[in-house]
């Protein structure tokens, strides 16, 4: 029995109905996890001395949109010891304003990629200990990231359009 399968089933013996959905892809596994029961997933992946994940390797958004739910947030956890990782994913309920309980005190590395879910998709973390900007600037409105964030556009200058491209451009004035 692999070190994932161990992991799978501890989880499940110690949260009965827990997975909602297991996903194989390319070698990869994914469980779908309720918003309400990640803290408590990781939590365990984390402090259970025989699965020992000792590190979140990745935290990432994806916006479904225009799907239902909208918001998706995956979390790698990885054992060094065992070199093993897998995903956890789960959805945010509010297309608005979504909301997931922080994992920051649980991994410390979760701290800034928390904050920068927040800043490019709009997902807040309660109970994040530092919750603001981190890539964007302070006074930055909307989350680049989201799917209806509108795309700004700016011709590309070649050496065909360089004099129509000059002449919209807004150069600083030289004094």
């Amino acid at each position: 029995m692999s070190h994932l399968e161990t992991t799978l089933a501890a989880l499940e013996a110690e949260h009965p109905g827990v997975i909602q959905e297991k996903i194989e892809f390319r070698g990869e596994t994914t469980i779908v996890v309720a918003p309400d029961s990640v803290k408590a997933v990781l939590a365990f992946l984390k402090d259970t001395p025989e699965l020992d994940y000792n590190f979140l390797a990745d935290l990432a958004a994806v916006d479904y949109s225009p799907a239902e739910p909208r918001f998706a947030v995956s979390y790698i956890p990885y054992s060094m010891r065992y070199n093993t990782r897998f995903r956890v994913k789960t959805f945010a309920a509010d297309s608005y304003e979504p909301e997931l309980e922080t994992v920051s005190d649980i991994y410390l590395s979760a701290n800034w990629q928390e904050r920068e879910a927040y800043d490019m998709m709009g997902i807040n973390f309660v109970g994040h200990p530092d919750m603001r900007r981190i890539l964007m600037p302070a006074d930055w409105e909307g989350h680049p990231h989201r799917k209806d964030y509108p795309l700004g556009y700016e011709e590309v200058q070649f050496s065909f359009n360089r004099r129509d491209v000059d002449k919209r451009k807004n150069y600083a004035k030289r004094s």
